[in-house]
C-alpha cells in the first residue's frame, strides 16, 4: 500500500472521534491487516487471544474476511472474532477500491457470565479466570445499539471517503492547472535569446501579494518563479528543492509580517521543508509548495481578529500609562510581537488614526486637563504630556482642538461652553 492511497490523517481523526464518542476501541489498518493506529480498548490491545494462546494472525484473518464481506454487503459488516467477541468494520476507499479499514470492537452482545459459560468452557480454570478478569474492559451492547453504531461508523467513513475523493480530484485539477501555467511561462523563457536573470522584481511582487493576502496574484507570480527555477536548473530535482526551500523561507517571513503567528509559521515552514526534501518528483514538489503558500496565507487571518484586538488593547493601555514618555512604534511592535509596518497598518485600519495621530490625541487630551491649572506654564504642560518642543505642542494642539493652548485655557476659565 502506498502512503498516498488514502488520507491516513483523516482516517485517524475519524477512528479517534468514533472511539471517544462511543467508548469502543477502534483500529485503522491497511488492506493487508497491518495496524496503522488504534484507540481505546481495541483488538490491538485485547489480551484475550493471548491469554487463550491464540495467534493474533487469526484476528487479522477475520478482519480481512470481514472487510471483503463489508465490500460485498454495502460498506459495513458485523462479525465475531476467533474468541467469540463481536466487532464491526467499514472499508476506506482509495484511488482504486478499498485500501484500508476502520474496525470497532471488541464488545459482547451477551452477558459476560453467558459468554464465559459458552465460549470459555473448554479452557482450564486458571486461563478461564484470567480471561474472565480481562472481560472487565469489554463493553456489553444490545443488538439494536450495535446496529446503530455500525451504521454510524459506516456513515462517518463514507463521509471521509467522499472528502478524500474530492480532495484527490481537486489536487489533480490544481496540479494540472499549475503545471499548465508553469509550462506556458517556460515556453516564453525559451523564446528569449539569452538566459534571463532571476526575476527579483517578480519575487518582490510575490512577497507583496502575500502581505496583501491576494491568493490569485500570489499563485500566478509563484508559478512564474517556479517556471524560471525549473528552466534555469534544467529540472534538476535536488537543485530545484534547494531553490524552492529558499522561496518557502521568504514566504514564511512575509506571512509573519502580514500578521501570521510567528511561532506557528516558523514551525509550519520547518515541516514543509522536510516534506519538500522528500518529494519524489518536480510536479509533486510544485503542488506541495503551492499548498504551503495557500496555508500560510490562510494562517494570516486564522487568528487575526483576536490577535489584532489583543495587540491594540495592549498598545492603547501602554500609551494611556506612558504617554508622557518617548513612545515609539518600534517599541510597541516589539512588545506585541508584530512588525512595525504591520502594527502601523492595523492601528490605522482599526482606530481610523495613524499611530502618531492616536498618540498625539491622547497627549492633547491629557494636556487639556492640565491647562485648567493656571500655575502651570504652557511649556510645563507640553513637557508633562511628552512634547519636548513647545512650538510643536502648540501646533499639534491647534490642529486637534482648533485653538491654541492659551486660548483653550482662557475659554476653560471663562466657563464658556467648549467642545473639541
Amino acid at each position: 500500500m502506498k502512503k498516498e492511497d488514502f488520507n491516513l490523517t483523516l482516517a485517524k481523526e475519524c477512528a479517534q472521534a468514533f472511539a471517544g464518542a462511543t467508548d469502543l476501541g477502534c483500529i485503522v489498518s491497511d488492506k493487508e491487516g497491518n495496524q496503522l493506529a488504534d484507540y481505546g480498548y481495541s483488538c490491538a490491545g485485547c489480551r484475550i487471544c493471548r491469554l487463550a494462546n491464540q495467534s493474533h494472525a487469526q484476528c487479522v484473518d477475520a478482519q480481512n474476511y470481514s472487510m471483503a464481506e463489508a465490500e460485498r454487503f454495502g460498506g459495513k459488516y458485523i462479525y465475531y472474532c476467533p474468541m467469540g467477541l463481536t466487532c464491526f468494520i467499514s472499508p476506506i476507499v482509495g484511488d482504486v477500491g478499498s485500501c484500508a479499514r476502520i474496525t470497532a470492537g471488541p464488545f459482547l452482545m451477551v452477558e459476560k457470565d453467558d459468554y464465559a459459560d459458552c465460549e470459555l468452557v473448554a479452557f482450564p480454570p486458571e486461563i478461564r479466570e484470567k480471561i474472565t478478569d480481562e472481560l472487565r474492559w469489554v463493553p456489553v451492547l444490545t443488538t439494536s445499539k450495535v446496529n446503530h453504531l455500525s451504521t454510524l461508523l459506516f456513515m462517518a467513513v463514507g463521509f471521509m471517503n467522499k472528502v478524500s475523493a474530492s480532495n484527490r480530484l481537486l489536487e489533480t485539477q490544481s496540479a494540472d492547472a499549475i503545471q499548465g501555467q508553469i509550462s506556458s511561462y517556460i515556453l516564453q523563457l525559451k523564446q528569449e535569446v539569452l538566459p534571463p536573470p532571476y526575476p527579483l522584481a517578480t519575487e518582490k511582487l510575490f512577497l507583496k501579494s502575500i502581505l496583501q493576502s491576494d491568493k490569485a496574484a500570489a499563485q500566478k507570480l509563484l508559478n512564474e518563479l517556479l517556471g524560471h527555477i525549473l528552466f534555469s536548473s534544467g529540472r534538476d530535482l535536488e537543485q530545484v528543492k534547494s531553490r524552492v526551500c529558499e522561496l518557502l523561507s521568504l514566504t514564511g517571513r512575509a506571512a509573519i509580517d502580514a500578521g501570521a503567528d510567528a511561532g506557528a509559521t516558523l514551525q509550519l515552514c520547518h515541516q514543509n521543508r522536510i516534506q519538500i526534501s522528500t518529494a519524489r518528483s518536480i510536479d509533486e514538489m510544485c503542488l506541495f509548495l503551492t499548498e504551503s503558500v495557500n496555508h500560510l496565507m490562510d494562517s494570516i487571518f486564522q487568528y487575526s481578529d483576536v490577535r489584532h484586538a489583543h495587540a491594540l488593547h495592549l498598545c492603547m493601555q501602554y500609551i494611556e500609562v506612558h504617554y508622557y514618555e518617548k513612545v515609539t512604534l518600534n517599541q510597541l511592535a516589539e512588545m506585541v510581537y508584530l512588525s512595525p509596518s504591520y502594527l502601523s497598518r492595523i492601528f490605522t485600519r482599526e482606530t481610523g488614526n495613524s499611530f502618531n495621530d492616536y498618540l498625539n490625541a491622547v497627549r492633547i487630551n491629557k494636556a487639556k486637563s492640565l491647562l485648567k491649572y493656571n500655575d502651570l506654564r504652557v511649556a510645563d504642560v507640553a513637557n508633562a504630556v511628552g512634547f519636548d518642543d513647545q512650538s510643536y505642542f502648540t501646533k499639534v494642539f491647534r490642529r486637534i482642538t482648533g485653538v491654541t493652548p492659551v486660548k483653550y485655557r482662557l475659554l476653560a476659565h471663562a466657563d464658556t461652553p467648549y467642545s473639541t
